[in-house]
């Protein structure tokens, strides 16, 4: 499913997105983007709205820390990875696979 184009997710940001009605996290690292479940798996909140530091999700509320491609789990708070979708790129829109 088409989430968003290429320039509304500007290398190294993030962008929270819904897919098929499931909230997602859009992260370009470097020109990849990569795209997550947009809930941190410490307390249920959005993980759009942190910061991407290098290839890793900062989580705002609490600081835990995720892969931004993989989602594994990076630091304490989090315990849990988050889970991660496969993306592609087409024409500068970015389409989003959550089945």
């Amino acid at each position: 499913m088409k989430v968003a184009t290429i320039d509304q997710c500007p290398v190294g940001m993030l962008k929270g997105v819904t897919a098929d009605g499931v909230p997602v996290v859009l992260a370009n690292v470097e020109g990849k983007i990569c795209a997550l479940e947009d809930v941190c798996s410490h307390e249920d909140l959005p993980l759009s709205d942190g910061e991407l530091e290098g290839n890793e999700v900062v989580c705002l509320y609490h600081g835990a820390r995720f892969d931004a491609c993989s989602g594994a789990r990076k630091t304490l708070p989090a315990v849990r990875p988050v889970r991660s979708y496969p993306v592609e790129v087409r024409d500068g829109e970015i389409f989003v696979d959550t089945a």
